[in-house]
């Protein structure tokens, strides 16, 4: 994060004082620093399906279905990000169905999501990560899109208060979202997007593969290629060579899937 460097060097800019400056650029570091800590460690905080309640991911993704329609209509891109969280929590194929009925629930009109949210806070007192986590996946789903309408930032500063969640925290965390996707959108971004489907490739699935599906892989393919499966034939040297590459292939593929979706 940067955006405390940045606001704390223009508070001292606008002062004409170097010494402000630099006082303004080590306070905004320090915000920085604790604000990225927080985040990562409510990134995915136990991040498969079972370890989080279904009373936490109920009420998530019917809010993200309440949020998707208050403008009206749903789009490609919210459905997309709604898919993508639905991987990334390590739903099976079951909970994925749940999922897609929670998030209609949420489209209704008379959807009540204050005292859901009110119900949520209680499921997540004891976790303040949990309910940054909440936010966070909200704000990607709302995002995918180009532009936040008013009715969708209503309804994000809805939850907010109900998680005490600050106005400068949810604009830190936007911002960071938004960086993040006009990174995705940039040269460095595809090139990054590319590695991530090769890592697919490497693991023969595809990228709809849920996680269970993506450690099957992992481990099939490490068994099958691993020099030690192929040692007791005596091997010619180039074929262990070959095996010892694709094993590093395959292993590289994994740790990138791993860390991307928050594999346990």
């Amino acid at each position: 994060m940067y955006w405390g460097k940045i606001i704390g060097t223009l508070a001292g800019l606008a002062t004409m004082r170097p010494w402000f400056v630099l006082l303004g650029l080590l306070l905004g570091h320090q915000f920085d620093r604790g604000f990225a800590g927080r985040f990562r460690d409510a990134e995915f905080p136990g991040s498969s399906a079972g370890r989080l309640p279904e009373d936490y991911i109920r009420p998530l993704f019917q809010a993200i279905g309440h949020l998707a329609k208050s403008d009206g209509r749903v789009s490609e891109e919210e459905i997309r990000a709604t898919r993508s969280i639905m991987h990334r929590l390590g739903l099976g194929p079951a909970s994925v169905r749940n999922a897609m009925n929670w998030f209609e629930e949420g489209k209704r009109s008379d959807f009540p999501l204050l005292q859901t949210m009110r119900q949520t806070r209680r499921v997540a007192a004891r976790n303040p990560e949990l309910r940054l986590m909440f936010v966070r996946l909200l704000l990607e789903v709302v995002l995918a899109k180009d532009r936040m309408g008013k009715e969708e930032r209503a309804a994000i500063w809805l939850v907010c208060t109900e998680f005490d969640i600050g106005r400068v925290e949810l604009a830190q965390l936007e911002a960071m979202l938004r960086a993040q996707k006009g990174f995705r959108r940039s040269p460095a971004g595809d090139a990054d997007a590319n590695r991530v489907r090769n890592a697919y490739r490497t693991l023969g699935i595809e990228e709809s593969a849920s996680n269970a599906d993506i450690k099957k892989a992992y481990r099939r393919l490490m068994s099958r290629n691993h020099p030690d499966k192929i040692a007791g034939d005596n091997p010619a040297q180039d074929v262990v060579n070959e095996a010892e590459r694709r094993t590093r292939e395959v292993r590289s593929a994994y740790e990138m899937l791993k860390a991307r979706r928050s594999i346990r």
